[in-house]
């Protein structure tokens, strides 16, 4: 989890897209002293598809997408301005989202940090298991392009709980994914056969 129960983040894991040798992007000295441009990331705008079905409840596009900060040196004016991000609310922790209702009263499923301007759905839309939602992107409160994915009693974020998750593996069972576990996407779902890592 994230480490709070804050906007019902309690269970909440996040998606990190890696390459061949597990890195997000390729290390150069630029990873150290300073912040890198979000193109540069293994997963910065690859397809986010729908993980249930169900109806898009919620959505929030706008944010920008951050640079990215990899480095104890890049990181820490960024830690600094934590506390305003969540003082001014889900949009600027959760960044551009798609929420999705799995029945009428929840259990939502969130799919935050996406890139501006990337939702192919609205509200009211029914989604698919699959269907692509968006792309993944650095927006909201994100050190790195990842998707973030979250499961909520409700959308009344100062009072949503957080509801915990399991992923179906393809040849049956479920999990939930380990700190750092390579996550490798089937070719039947990604047809670029990616892989992420879970945080």
């Amino acid at each position: 989890s994230h480490g709070t129960r804050l906007f019902g983040v309690s269970h909440a894991i996040d998606f990190v897209g890696v390459d061949a040798q597990g890195r997000s992007a390729p290390r150069r000295w630029r990873s150290v002293l300073s912040p890198e441009p979000s193109e540069t990331f293994v997963g910065f705008g690859q397809p986010i598809l729908a993980p249930v079905a169900g109806a898009v409840f919620e959505t929030h596009d706008g944010q920008p997408d951050h640079a990215g900060r990899r480095s104890q040196l890049t990181l820490l004016p960024y830690m600094l301005g934590q506390a305003a991000r969540v003082r001014a609310g889900v949009d600027a922790v959760a960044g551009n989202r798609v929420v999705i209702a799995v029945a009428a009263r929840g259990p939502f499923v969130v799919l935050a940090h996406l890139r501006r301007g990337s939702l192919s759905v609205s509200v009211g839309d029914q989604v698919s298991i699959g269907q692509r939602v968006g792309a993944c992107g650095n927006s909201g409160n994100s050190t790195e392009p990842h998707l973030h994915v979250q499961v909520s009693d409700t959308t009344d974020w100062p009072r949503a709980v957080g509801v915990p998750l399991t992923f179906q593996r393809p040849g049956g069972g479920t999990w939930v994914p380990a700190e750092s576990e390579i996550v490798v996407v089937p070719d039947s779902v990604d047809s670029s056969g990616g892989q992420s890592r879970s945080s």
